[in-house]
C-alpha cells in the first residue's frame, strides 16, 4: 500500500471515531481499492476484523456481485460522482447478505480524489418483506399501495421484523392485518418456523383455551387423548391472535401469565410447558375503549402494545383505489382467461367515488364480480354491482395539491386521453422518470418532487426496473 496515500486519508481526523459513529458498515478504500479502515458494523457484516482487512483488496473482503474487477468503484474514482446501487456480499460464513451500496469519492483539502468511502447497508430484512406476496406485482393478497400512509406501513415492517417484541396491529375489517402479520413473521428470524393464526372470536371459551394451550387426556368429556395446543406447535415461530378484543376475560388472564413467564399449564395438566413464541395480535376494535368498558384487561393491553401498527382504511389511502382496481383486474382477467383492458371513464367514476367500508377485501370482490359479468373488452357501468351506481361523486379533497387534483380530475373526466387505459403502475413509472429528468437524475430532489422519502424512491426504482 502507498503509505502517503493511506496517511492522506487518515491523518486529518480520528477516523476510527468517525466510522464508529455511522450505524452501517463503512469502509475507506485507497485509489488501489485496498482497505484503509473499516468500522465494527462492517466487521460484523463480513466476518473480517479491521486488522485482517487492512491493506487487502476490498473485493476480497466484500465479495460482492458488483464485479470482480471493481468496475463500479473504479467508475466513481474516474468520474468523481457518487453512486447508490443494490447488490449483495458473501460473508466469511458463506452467507449471502443483501446490501445497498453507497460509494462516494473521498477528497483531500485540495479537492483531489484520494480514495473512496463505501457504506454498506444491510437490507436483507427489508428484501425479505419485499419478496413476500405483499409487495409482488402479481400478488393475490392486495396489500399494495403507493399512498403516503401505506409507504409508512411498508417502511415500518422491516423494523418490526428485526425485533422479537409483541406487536398489536389495528385497523378496520378488510385492511389486511393478517397478511401484514405473516409478512413480518416471514421476514424475521422466526420465518422458517410456524406461523399459526387463531381467531379469538370464532370459538367458545373452553374450545379456544384448548386450541391455544392444549389439554391432557381425561381433562373434560371427549378428551380421549392428549392434545398439544397451538402455542406448543408454534415453538420458535409466531402466534397470530386475530380479533384479540373478543378474547374472554378468563383467557386474557392466562395469556397475560404466559407473556410474563413464557410457560403455561394445558387444561387438566399439572406440568408447565415452556415455549418460545412471538405474539402478534390484531383487532378492528379500539382496545382502549374495551379497557374502559371493562371488557379487556389494561395490563394485557400494555403487554401486547409494545409495538403498534395501524393500517389505514382504503378511503384514506389517496390514489390507492385506482392502483388496486388495475391490479386486481389484471390478475382476475388472466385467471378467467379474458382480455379486459380496463375501465370506462363512467365506471371508473363510480368505483373511485365509493368509500369501500369493507376495504381491500370488498374492492377485490367488486372487481371479481365485474370481471365475471363483463363480456366486453372494458368494464362498463352495467357491469358494476347495482349499489355502486347510486354513489355520489366525492368533493375535492381538502388541502389536496392543486396540480395533483387537476391530474386526478383529468384522468377521471377523460380530458387527458393519452392516459386512458393505462394502469397505475405505468402512470407511476412515468411520474418517477419525469421527476428524475426534471432534477437531472438527483434522487434526493426527485424524491422531494414526488413527496416521497429517499427509501421510498429507491424502492420504486427497483419495482419499475429503473435502477
Amino acid at each position: 500500500m502507498n503509505h502517503d496515500e493511506d496517511s492522506s486519508i487518515t491523518n486529518t481526523f480520528n477516523v476510527g471515531d468517525i466510522l464508529e459513529g455511522v450505524p452501517h458498515g463503512i469502509a475507506l478504500l485507497d485509489c488501489g481499492l485496498r482497505i484503509v479502515a473499516m468500522n465494527r458494523f462492517l466487521e460484523g457484516l463480513t466476518g473480517f476484523s479491521s486488522s485482517d482487512a487492512r491493506g487487502i483488496y476490498g473485493g476480497s473482503i466484500f465479495r460482492s456481485n458488483l464485479g470482480d474487477r471493481g468496475q463500479v468503484f473504479l467508475k466513481v474514482l474516474d468520474t468523481g460522482e457518487a453512486v447508490s446501487i443494490e447488490g449483495d456480499i458473501i460473508n466469511r460464513d458463506r452467507r449471502k447478505v443483501a446490501i445497498q451500496f453507497t460509494i462516494s469519492p473521498l477528497r483531500n483539502q485540495v479537492e483531489q480524489i484520494v480514495g473512496l468511502i463505501v457504506v454498506l447497508e444491510d437490507i436483507s430484512a427489508f428484501n425479505s418483506v419485499m419478496n413476500t406476496s405483499l409487495f409482488h406485482e402479481h400478488s393475490t393478497t392486495g396489500i399494495l399501495g403507493h399512498s403516503l400512509k401505506m409507504q409508512e406501513v411498508f417502511e415500518l415492517m422491516p423494523l418490526m421484523a428485526r425485533t422479537d417484541a409483541s406487536i398489536l396491529i389495528t385497523g378496520e375489517t378488510g385492511t389486511g392485518k393478517d397478511l401484514i402479520a405473516e409478512a413480518i413473521h416471514k421476514a424475521s428470524k422466526r420465518g422458517r418456523h410456524p406461523f399459526i393464526k387463531i381467531n379469538c372470536g370464532a370459538l367458545p371459551e373452553t374450545l379456544l383455551e384448548s386450541e391455544l394451550f392444549g389439554h391432557v387426556r381425561g381433562s373434560f368429556t371427549g378428551a380421549i387423548k392428549d392434545k398439544p395446543g397451538m402455542f406448543k406447535l408454534a415453538q420458535d415461530g409466531t402466534i397470530f391472535l386475530t380479533e384479540i378484543g373478543d378474547m374472554p376475560l378468563p383467557l386474557q388472564v392466562k395469556l397475560l401469565s404466559f407473556l410474563d413467564d413464557r410457560e403455561f399449564y394445558p387444561i387438566g395438566g399439572d406440568k408447565k410447558i415452556q415455549v418460545d413464541v412471538r405474539i402478534i395480535a390484531a383487532t378492528h376494535r379500539s382496545l382502549r375503549d374495551q379497557v374502559e368498558q371493562g371488557n379487556f384487561r389494561e395490563d394485557l393491553f400494555y403487554r401486547l402494545n409494545v409495538l403498534h401498527m395501524h393500517l389505514p382504511p382504503l378511503r384514506e389511502r389517496d390514489g390507492d383505489i385506482r392502483f388496486l382496481l388495475d391490479h386486481f383486474l389484471r390478475e382476475l382477467s388472466a385467471r378467467l382467461n379474458k382480455k379486459i383492458s380496463g375501465f370506462t371513464i363512467r365506471s371508473l367514476e363510480q368505483l373511485t367515488a365509493y368509500s369501500y367500508p369493507g376495504n381491500i377485501r370488498e374492492l377485490r370482490n367488486i372487481v371479481e364480480y365485474c370481471a365475471n359479468i363483463c363480456q366486453d373488452d372494458r368494464i362498463r357501468s352495467e357491469h358494476l354491482p347495482k349499489y355502486l351506481l347510486s354513489t355520489p361523486l366525492p368533493p375535492a379533497k381538502e388541502g389536496q395539491d392543486e396540480q395533483a387534483a387537476k391530474t386526478e380530475r383529468s384522468v377521471i373526466n377523460g380530458s387527458d386521453p393519452s392516459r386512458i387505459g393505462k394502469d397505475w403502475m405505468s402512470f407511476e413509472k412515468e411520474m418517477v422518470i419525469n421527476a428524475l429528468i426534471k432534477t437531472h437524475g438527483n434522487r434526493s430532489k426527485a424524491a422531494k418532487e414526488l413527496g416521497w422519502g429517499r427509501t421510498t424512491l429507491w424502492r420504486k426504482l427497483n419495482i419499475h426496473g429503473l435502477v
